[in-house]
């Protein structure tokens, strides 16, 4: 009866092992998924303690080198008083609103260039030209012509992220499987389910590594805007932080924009992971 006991108890420990020993694999597996954020504190760590040891080192003043420290202190200064959450909102919604109008019509144009090869050598020319002239060189015509409003930082993202985008999406468009394009029109596919079950499918993968770097782009296109002529944005921040020698207040924007870059940029990267989940 006992040897009983003994063999009725086994099974149950070894399934609780086999359970504890799945359980484990499976968070190292999602680690091993994101070496970024498995390896973030220690590299943010890394940086901080080589940053505080440097001002130590040389013994930088404020103004050249502020510490973690300081800039920590102002950045919660700034958070508190609502300075830095004033300025970020404006700079956010001059990025999410360019990157509408510009990635839009870079959409719609590059869907049409992919489409008809006709189009494309009549305005290709034209298009590449005006992608040679910088940014900052037209930025101050803008702004004199729109003012130093919103209106301006939107015109001025969404030029700066329009290319990219636009070949992104003719890239996408023509590397549609032309078979596939034969088979869907022998189904009778109408112009619609064509675009929907073929073409935007097959042109997700492109369209979303042109979307990655627009997103980026756009953060450089406000930060543009708002050196030219502002008065409130994370760009203007660091302009008036170098007007009165306050680093630690142009560390303090600079983290900000790095903060928004990184969100924007995973919320990009999540749209990918969900409506390319087929390919995995």
């Amino acid at each position: 009866m006992a040897e009983g006991m003994i063999l009725a108890t086994k099974p149950k420990g070894k399934a609780e092992t086999g359970s504890a020993t799945r359980r484990t694999p499976g968070l190292l597996h999602r680690l091993a998924n994101y070496p970024a954020l498995a390896t973030f504190p220690f590299v943010v760590a890394s940086i901080l303690l080589l940053w505080e040891g440097l001002v130590r080192w040389q013994d930088y003043p404020a103004f050249i080198l502020p510490g973690p420290v300081a800039v920590a202190r102002k950045t919660l200064t700034l958070a508190v008083n609502g300075i830095l959450w004033k300025h970020a909102q404006v700079t956010l919604l001059e990025i999410v609103l360019g990157l509408l109008l510009g990635v839009t019509l870079a959409l719609i144009l590059g869907y049409l260039l992919g489409k008809s090869p006709a189009l494309d050598r009549l305005l290709s020319p034209y298009v590449v030209a005006s992608q040679t002239v910088p940014v900052v060189a037209i930025a101050p015509l803008l702004v004199i012509w729109f003012g130093n409003g919103l209106l301006s930082k939107v015109l001025i993202t969404g030029i700066i992220v329009f290319f990219p985008t636009l070949v992104s999406t003719i890239v996408g468009i023509r590397g549609v499987d032309a078979d596939l394009h034969d088979l869907m029109r022998s189904l009778r596919a109408s112009r619609s389910q064509l675009f929907f079950k073929l073409e935007l499918p097959a042109a997700l993968p492109v369209l979303f590594g042109g979307l990655k770097l627009s997103v980026i782009l756009a953060i450089v296109g406000a930060v543009v805007g708002e050196f030219v002529g502002a008065d409130v944005g994370l760009g203007f921040l660091i302009n008036l932080g170098r007007g009165v020698l306050d680093t630690p207040m142009i560390f303090v924007a600079v983290l900000a924009l790095v903060v928004i870059a990184q969100t924007l940029y995973a919320g990009v990267s999540a749209l990918e992971n969900y409506y390319l989940r087929w390919r995995r």
